[in-house]
C-alpha cells in the first residue's frame, strides 16, 4: 500500500501543478491587465501561422519577403502617417534630412536610357574631379551604364558610396568622340533646407525653407545674418511646399521670432504625457514684422511653424489651407536596420488646436484623395470654399482660428487658373516642359554659360521665342499642336518653360527668384509690408461695430 502511494504520488504531483498553471493564467488573465497576454496571444499566433505556412505550405515560401509586406499593412490599419521603411531604403528616407549624404555630388536626369549631368555642386567631389554639368556618364567602374535597365535607384546605388571611397566614371563630352575617365573620390555632400535667400526689395528679405532637418536652424541663422547685411526691415518666409520633417527644427526657428514664454506647440498622446515647447527670449529677430508663406503642401514642421507665428499674433500668414498633418512619429529600428515611424503623439498650436485632418484608421484612400477633393470643391480658387471642420480658437489677441484640418491663412491667395487650357495642362503633367528644357539646355550650353544671373539670363531667354520651339518639340513628341490654347496659355508656358532652363543653368535660389517676379502671393507679401499691416490687431469689439455702422 505505501509503495504503491509513493509509484503515484509523481503523477499527483504533476497534475498538481498543471491545475495550478490552468487557474494561475486564469486570473492573470481576468484581474492582472489581460491586455498584454491578448498582445502575446496575438504576436503568438502571427509567428505559429508564419511557421506554419514555412512547414506546411504547398510551395516554398519566402518568409522574410513575408513580412515585409505584412507590416506595412498591419500599420496602415492605425492612421495614415505610421509606416514601414524597409532597410534598403532608410538611408533615402532620411538623407534629406540629416543635412548630407555621401556620393559623387551630381543632380542628373535619366534620357533615352543615358545618364545626362544637370548640374555639379559647387566645390564637391565630381567638380573637383572635372566633372561639368552637361556630361554624359555611360561607364561606372568599367561597366555599361546605360540602357532599359538604367533608373534612378540603380544610378543613385552605384553613385552613392562610403565617404573617401573610389568611382570611375566613363563620360562622354559634348564636342568630343572618346570616353574620358575621370576618378571621383566620394565626399559628404550637404543637402540644403534653405534654397533661397535674398531681398525681394530694398527693404524685404525672402528665406525659402523647403524642408525642415539636421541643420535648417543653423541655415536659417546663415540667411538671417546675410539679410542683415543687406539691411533687410521686413521678412518673408517661405514654406509653400515644405512637406515638414523635424518638430525640433521647427521650434528652434519660431524661438528666434518670440518674446519669452511664448508657447510654440505642444505634444500630447495616450502614452506620451503633454509637452510644451516655449519661447527662451533669446531670440534675435522679435520685433521685425514678418509673412509666412504657406499652401495645401505645406505640412507637419511647416504647420507649427506657422500656426506659433498666427497664434502668438507674431505675423500675417498668406496663401492657401495647409495640408493637415498634426501627427507626430517616433522612428524605431529594427535588428535588420529596417524601421518604423510609428504615430506617438499629437501636436497642437499655442490656441490648443490640433491641425491634423480628419482620417478612418485602415482607410487611407479618401486621406490620400483629400488635396484633390479639395481642389474639386473650389477652395484653391475661393476662400469661402474652406470647411472648418473642427471648432474655432482663437489667437492671443482674440482672433478665431480653425483646427481640425490645417492652417487657415490670414489672406488667401486664390491658385490662377485664368489661361490653363488643356494643351498647357497636357504639357505640364507629361513632363514634357521639363524634357524640353533639358535638351534645350544641353544643346545651347555654351551660349547659356555666358549669362550668371537669373535676370541676365532670363532677358535672353525672353528674345528666343522658347514656347515655339517647346511646341515643335512636343508635337514631335506626340502633343498635338493647338494654336488657339498655346496663345492663350503663352504667358503661363513661357514662365514654366524658362523657369527650368534657368534652374538648369544657375540653381534653385535662382529658379525661386525668377518665380516669385510674378507669383501672386509674394505681390501680396509686399503689399501688406508696405501698408505696415504685417502685425495683426485684435478683432472689433461688436461696441465699437456698432459705432462704426452709426457713423457711416
Amino acid at each position: 500500500m505505501n509503495n504503491n502511494k509513493h509509484r503515484f504520488s509523481p503523477m499527483w504531483l504533476a497534475l498538481c501543478v498543471v491545475i495550478g498553471i490552468v487557474i494561475g493564467t486564469f486570473y492573470a488573465n481576468h484581474f492582472s491587465g489581460n491586455r498584454l497576454s491578448i498582445i502575446n496571444s496575438s504576436s503568438n499566433k502571427l509567428n505559429n501561422l508564419l511557421h506554419i505556412i514555412d512547414d506546411q505550405y504547398v510551395d516554398t515560401v519566402n518568409v522574410n519577403d513575408l513580412v515585409e509586406k505584412a507590416v506595412p499593412q498591419i500599420l496602415s490599419e492605425l492612421d495614415p502617417h505610421s509606416v514601414y521603411i524597409s532597410a534598403k531604403d532608410v538611408q533615402t528616407a532620411t538623407d534629406d534630412l540629416k543635412g548630407s549624404f555621401s556620393g559623387v555630388g551630381i543632380e542628373f536626369t535619366i534620357r533615352q536610357d543615358t545618364l545626362h549631368v544637370q548640374q555639379v555642386i559647387g566645390n564637391g567631389p565630381a567638380e573637383r574631379a572635372g566633372v561639368i554639368a552637361g556630361d554624359k556618364i555611360v561607364v561606372v567602374d568599367d561597366k555599361p551604364f546605360t540602357g532599359k535597365t538604367l533608373t534612378n535607384e540603380e544610378a543613385m546605388h552605384r553613385l552613392k558610396g562610403p565617404k573617401d571611397t573610389k568611382v570611375k566614371l566613363g563620360i562622354m563630352r559634348w564636342g568630343e568622340k572618346k570616353i574620358r575617365d575621370i576618378v571621383v573620390t566620394r565626399g559628404e555632400i550637404p543637402t540644403k533646407s534653405v534654397t533661397a535667400t535674398y531681398m525681394l526689395d530694398k527693404e524685404t528679405g525672402y528665406i525659402r525653407i523647403k524642408n525642415f532637418g539636421e541643420n535648417t536652424y543653423p541655415e536659417v541663422l546663415i540667411a538671417l545674418a546675410k539679410l542683415s547685411q543687406q539691411g533687410f526691415s521686413n521678412l518673408a518666409i517661405d514654406l509653400r511646399g515644405n512637406t515638414g520633417g523635424y518638430l525640433q527644427s521647427a521650434v528652434q526657428i519660431a524661438n528666434e521670432f518670440l518674446p519669452k514664454d511664448r508657447l510654440i506647440v505642444y505634444t500630447q498622446g495616450r502614452k506620451s504625457p503633454r509637452q510644451d515647447y516655449r519661447s527662451d527670449g533669446r531670440g534675435s529677430y522679435q520685433q521685425i514684422p514678418i509673412v509666412v508663406l504657406i499652401d495645401e503642401a505645406s505640412a507637419s514642421a511647416s504647420e507649427i511653424l506657422a500656426g506659433a507665428i498666427q497664434d502668438n499674433d507674431r505675423g500675417t500668414i498668406i496663401g492657401r489651407r495647409s495640408f493637415g498633418k498634426g501627427l507626430v512619429q517616433q522612428p524605431i529600428e529594427f535588428n535588420d536596420r529596417s524601421m518604423i515611424r510609428l504615430t506617438i503623439a499629437r501636436y497642437y498650436t499655442p490656441s490648443g488646436r490640433c491641425i491634423q485632418k480628419p482620417y478612418i484608421s485602415g482607410d487611407n484612400k479618401n486621406y490620400e484623395e483629400d488635396l484633390l477633393s479639395r481642389y474639386e470643391h473650389g477652395e484653391f480658387f475661393s476662400q469661402d470654399s474652406i470647411k472648418h471642420e473642427g471648432k474655432e480658437y482663437h489667437t492671443a489677441l482674440g482672433r478665431p482660428v480653425y483646427g481640425g484640418g490645417g492652417i487657415t491663412p490670414d489672406i488667401f491667395v486664390a491658385e490662377d487658373t485664368t489661361d490653363v487650357t488643356s494643351y498647357y495642362k497636357q504639357a505640364s503633367m507629361s513632363g514634357q516642359i521639363i524634357q524640353f528644357g533639358y535638351v534645350y539646355t544641353d544643346e545651347n550650353r555654351q551660349k547659356l554659360n555666358e549669362f550668371k544671373t537669373m535676370k541676365e539670363l532670363s532677358a535672353w531667354l525672353v528674345k528666343q521665342n522658347t514656347v515655339e520651339k517647346f511646341v515643335a518639340f512636343a508635337e514631335k513628341n506626340g502633343l498635338k499642336r493647338r494654336n488657339l490654347m498655346i496663345q492663350r496659355s503663352h504667358k503661363l508656358l513661357e514662365r514654366y518653360i524658362n523657369s527650368r532652363i534657368v534652374y538648369n543653368m544657375l540653381d534653385e535660389e535662382a529658379w525661386m527668384e525668377y518665380l516669385n517676379e510674378d507669383d501672386p502671393a509674394i505681390m501680396e507679401t509686399l503689399k501688406i509690408f508696405h501698408s505696415g499691416n504685417a502685425f495683426p490687431s485684435a478683432p472689433a469689439k461688436n461696441e465699437d461695430l456698432k459705432k462704426v455702422a452709426y457713423r457711416s
